[in-house]
């Protein structure tokens, strides 16, 4: 019973005590999505916008949208070409309520970037993680 006991104290220290990840560098794609995918989920749009391309901060369609704070966003692959990348995320939706509970769904999805300059803007992001600077909340 006791080995059992401290398997399980172990357990809770491991879930409890884990943290937020690591940033990744902000001059890597995969650096660029991570910290958008923040700004959105913390509710910060004006620093979600600063990751975007002009054309990208112009073409917004945020209805239907889930809400940012239901999300979890992980990291699937990246690739890395001369001029853009693509950086493949798997996106964890939870829906509260319902008969049984909280409802949960996964959907992989892309971010595209291209490069500007020495560093990368999001051209295009998962739709939900869109974000409408400059547009009013409903």
């Amino acid at each position: 019973m006791a080995a059992i006991a401290v398997i399980v104290i172990v357990a809770l220290a491991v879930v409890l005590t884990r943290g937020e990840p690591a940033p990744l560098a902000e001059s890597t794609p995969a650096g660029v999505a991570q910290r958008y995918a923040a700004a959105v989920i913390a509710g910060d749009e004006a620093a979600a916008s600063a990751y975007l391309t002009p054309a990208a901060r112009n073409k917004c369609t945020a209805e239907g949208r889930p809400v940012a704070r239901n999300l979890r966003v992980t990291l699937v692959s990246t690739t890395e070409r001369p001029d853009s990348a693509d950086v493949r995320v798997l996106i964890t939706v939870s829906e509260p309520g319902g008969p049984f509970g909280s409802a949960e769904y996964q959907v992989e999805d892309v971010f595209d970037l291209v490069r500007s300059g020495n560093g990368w803007l999001i051209d295009t992001a998962p739709w939900q993680l869109t974000v409408c600077p400059g547009q009013a909340k409903q």
